[in-house]
């Protein structure tokens, strides 16, 4: 008899095999058009650790959106006199826990300055701006005719615009193996003298957590430099430098043409075609002065390699993401007519283009991808699965595994020691890191735990679909070490006899007071699944499981109930009449939605909570991931329009481009509620064990390939 996971892996092959859906038609229905800029999100080429936001004209010109990569970091000077101090003598805070004292990476009142530089260093660094250079200071009202599309299937975006009286037509294209874009620029205005591009450069600061959706200031040209450090006469090379941060512009031109600058009191250089109506050219971002060239796609390699091909950049192009469209699982719901149906088919069309722009690199992302930088451009752990689980759900396991598992293998050290100046076992991950795993000082960044199973998941995911001695191996270190910390950290109440979790944490919720909470729902549920993966992960490997991991999981404590309904922790108060606890997210659902339901899961009470929510939750108040994480737990309760409903709510916004509205609470754009909208999707498409197959209504007429159902 064949196992569950040969049937799956038959079911993902065959339908791979058998895809009959014409995905470009499809894909193509949704590019996005625009007759005049955005003021708070572009238009973007990118390949998920570089990204280029351009506005109506193609490039930065009128609106200076920003050029972001997962490798350019800038850190602000130290604290000086009189508080002079440095990162080494940061010591955190104690707190009592469990009847011993434990340091917690928190700000620390008598080093408020080098607390707070901590938090705020290193920042994500804005590469510069690209944009037309008319000769005069003008305005995007001045331009006429303007057209904008994006072309998805080819990651081409397409301008044009008049201004005076000649028609201008720009073509931008991002290189999938390197911070590089190409440009292509027509119009008897550059043969005139009257036209050209120019490069500019911001200085970066750490004053602002959230910088949207422009990064870096432009006039602050005193506190930084820049030079041209060789050039002929098809290409050049400036260097700029931010305090201890230097990296390298290499801009490479076909036609006759020349680049001066820097102009007087300013950063910016500007490209002058010399009597042709045509110019093409690459802009190539690096950090070292004499980069490789490009000619593949390699980790951590998007900063070291330039290309200054223009014809290989827009092939390349083409081919990436005609292959990224092709590949993997895909959900068609433009047959049945109904406009939902097609809402939300579009939202899912621009998650996936969005999402592999800013959010599929060999770094985990951030919550505003690489439009903009929210919390200082770092990222955040708990996060993790939300922003790229969604790929090994699609079927885009190249995408997941550029930053899966690699980034808890880099990770690892920083946690291990983590755990060990706190007096536990194996590896305690962060919260809000920077690329070498240091995370931010901060209350909720260091008692906030629900990041600790999420390997678990990936990996469990991951064995689904690939069931053998390499997916194994590949994460056996990781989860040892994860699984170890959690067994470890539960906390054996003798008066009780059951395993705590806390005090003190934060929750899911993050809005509870940590010396009070323990015990909360969902993270109940979470260590209890993460703990017997770990361990099955041990037996398929033929090792044996230690002891303590399955005596822990055997004896957490009961999931928290009151009144005949889960709540936020144990022993809460009177959680249904306090706005406080009902206006967050709605942790509970998730230990029956996105996660399968544990042994002590009841039915009952689930139903009984999902009707306290409904009525009594300020949903106003929710974002981003609260929305899909709704939809999952109404899949599995057997409510299908409420599942789709909850993905259409109106606080659930997505403007014209695709991004997912942060609201009042985030900046603009929520990268996860994209990536958890597709997660979301992905389980309405494929079902989960026991209920496979399509969950959609079944009057949309749906038709999907190429998923495996979730646990």
């Amino acid at each position: 008899m064949r196992s569950k996971l040969e049937t799956l892996t038959s079911l993902l092959l065959a339908g791979q095999a058998c895809a009959k859906i014409n995905r470009q038609k499809i894909v193509q229905q949704f590019n996005p058009h625009r007759t005049a800029s955005s003021d708070s999100t572009p238009l973007q080429v990118g390949n998920g650790d570089f990204a280029f936001g351009a506005d109506v004209t193609g490039l930065q010109t009128f609106q200076p959106f920003n050029t972001l990569s997962t490798w350019c970091w800038h850190n602000s000077s130290l604290p000086t006199a009189p508080n002079q101090t440095e990162p080494a003598d940061f010591v955190g805070l104690d707190w009592w826990t469990h009847g011993r004292l434990v340091n917690y990476e928190q700000p620390n009142p008598a080093k408020p300055d080098i607390s707070q530089w901590m938090i705020s260093n290193p920042h994500r660094a804005n590469l510069g701006r690209v944009g037309l250079w008319f000769g005069d200071n003008i305005t995007e009202s001045d331009v006429s005719a303007t057209q904008q599309e994006l072309d998805l299937y080819s990651g081409t975006i397409t301008s044009s615009f008049k201004w005076g009286g000649e028609h201008v037509q720009i073509s931008t294209y991002g290189d999938p193996a390197t911070s590089s874009i190409a440009v292509e620029v027509s119009s008897a205005l550059l043969q005139d003298g009257y036209l050209g591009v120019f490069f500019d450069y911001p200085y970066m600061n750490d004053l602002n957590k959230f910088e949207a959706p422009f990064v870096g200031l432009y006039n602050a040209t005193a506190n930084h430099t820049t030079r041209m450090v060789s050039g002929d006469h098809h290409q050049a090379c400036i260097e700029h430098t931010m305090d201890a941060t230097t990296y390298y512009t290499t801009v490479h031109w076909n036609q006759d043409a020349s680049l001066t600058g820097p102009l007087p009191h300013s950063h910016r250089y500007v490209l002058k075609p010399h009597g042709d109506e045509h110019l093409t050219l690459t802009v190539s971002y690096h950090d070292t002065p004499s980069p490789r060239e490009a000619s593949f796609y390699s980790p951590g390699g998007q900063g070291a390699r330039i290309n200054t091909d223009f014809e290989q950049i827009t092939t390349a192009s083409a081919a990436y993401w005609e292959d990224f469209w092709e590949t993997g699982a895909f959900v068609d719901m433009t047959k049945s007519g109904n406009t939902s149906a097609m809402e939300l088919q579009r939202r899912v069309i621009l998650s996936q283009y969005l999402e592999a722009v800013n959010e599929a690199g060999f770094d985990p992302p951030q919550e505003s991808g690489l439009v903009n930088n929210g919390w200082y451009g770092k990222f955040h752990a708990e996060m993790f699965l939300w922003h790229l689980g969604h790929w090994g759900r699609w079927g885009q396991w190249g995408l997941q595994n550029r930053a899966m598992p690699g980034v808890y293998e880099r990770f690892l050290p920083t946690s291990i020691e983590r755990a060990k100046r706190q007096g536990y076992e194996g590896a305690r991950w962060g919260k809000m890191s920077d690329p070498t795993g240091r995370s931010a000082p901060g209350e909720i960044n260091s008692l906030l735990i629900w990041q600790q199973p999420h390997p678990m998941q990936f990996a469990e995911y991951e064995w689904r679909a690939f069931p053998n001695d390499a997916t194994l191996q590949k994460w056996d270190e990781v989860l040892y070490e994860t699984a170890a910390w959690m067994a470890d950290y539960a906390y054996c109440n003798e008066s009780t006899g059951v395993y705590d979790l806390g005090p003190p944490i934060y929750p899911v919720s993050e809005n509870t007071d940590p010396n009070a909470t323990f015990n909360a729902a969902f993270e109940l549920a979470y260590w209890r699944f993460g703990l017997d993966t770990a361990s099955q992960w041990q037996k398929r490997q033929g090792k044996p499981v230690p002891a303590k991991w399955t005596h822990v999981a055997e004896n957490l404590a009961p999931l928290p109930v009151a009144d005949e309904t889960y709540v936020i922790y144990e022993g809460i108060d009177d959680m249904w009449h306090n706005t406080t606890y009902t206006t967050d997210h709605q942790s509970m659902l998730g230990i029956y939605g996105w996660l399968p339901p544990q042994p002590d899961f009841n039915l009952t009470i689930m139903q009984n909570t999902v009707e306290h929510v409904y009525s009594t939750w300020n949903f106003t108040d929710s974002y981003g991931w609260d929305f899909p994480l709704l939809t999952m737990n109404a899949a599995r309760l057997g409510e299908v329009d409420r599942a789709v409903d909850w993905l259409l709510d109106s606080t659930f916004e997505f403007d014209d481009a695709g991004y997912q509205v942060g609201g009042a609470r985030v900046p603009t754009p929520y990268m996860p509620g994209a990536a958890s909208l597709l997660w979301a999707v992905a389980m309405l498409a494929s079902g989960w064990d026991g209920h496979e197959g399509s969950h959609f209504p079944s009057s949309w007429n749906v038709e999907v390939e190429g998923f495996l159902p979730a646990m």
